[in-house]
């Protein structure tokens, strides 16, 4: 990475992490996704009961093989065979000790914007997981609110769409169509402005692109 990028970044983290603080969350910043996996693995201890939704910034920092390959005890979506068994899985990652993720957006100031089809995701964000650890790549730090909403709608969700091959018209415009699709990934939008457990939430921020 262009090293005046990088310490762009980095000022820039400091400003995000003053806000969550502001927010009642944690915030730290990572130079590196060894050092953002580094850092998530020294919050959960081993014993731990952990689950995830779909997030790719986890895997693509190692963080979810590492817990997979660690002493925790794992509720892991991806393993079930159906989707009863999905569900149940997801009762159980609803009351879980750490609950990994990622976030669609963050605002400058602290404020955190997703959007969730299924809204498994935006739900243990909000409620239920005695912890939150998110793993953030710079690239989805938005000026404030109204363009973190631009940027889930118009750039998250179509590519997410895309993954999960959804016949929605985001797929094949590029951007947001407002529709209603029953395929739709944007059912429910959650905008964190204010954590009322403090410590309860940890996002970690990494000097990289990650996900979407």
């Amino acid at each position: 990475m262009n090293e005046n990028r990088k310490i762009r970044n980095e000022l820039l983290a400091q400003t995000v992490i003053k806000g969550l603080k502001s927010r009642h969350m944690n915030g730290y910043y990572a130079e590196t996704k060894e050092k953002a996996l580094e850092l998530a693995l020294k919050m959960i201890p081993e014993g731990s009961t952990i689950g995830w939704g779909g997030s790719m910034s986890i895997a693509e920092i190692g963080l979810r093989q590492a817990v997979l390959d660690g002493n925790y005890t794992v509720f892991d979506r991806g393993s079930a065979k159906d989707e009863a068994e999905k569900k149940e899985i997801d009762k159980n990652v609803y009351g879980c000790d750490y609950y990994l993720t990622s976030t669609n957006a963050i605002t400058e100031d602290g404020i955190l914007v997703n959007l969730d089809g299924n809204s498994n995701r935006v739900a243990s964000i909000a409620y239920g997981p005695e912890h939150v650890i998110m793993i953030v790549g710079m690239n989805k730090v938005a000026r404030d609110v109204d363009a973190a909403v631009y940027r889930v709608r118009n750039e998250a969700a179509p590519v997410n769409s895309q993954r999960f091959q959804n016949p929605t018209p985001c797929v094949k415009t590029g951007v947001c169509g407002n529709c209603k699709s029953p395929d739709s990934i944007c059912c429910n939008m959650l905008i964190t402005r204010l954590e009322r457990h403090p410590d309860r939430i940890h996002v970690i921020l990494v000097n990289d692109n990650l996900g979407f």
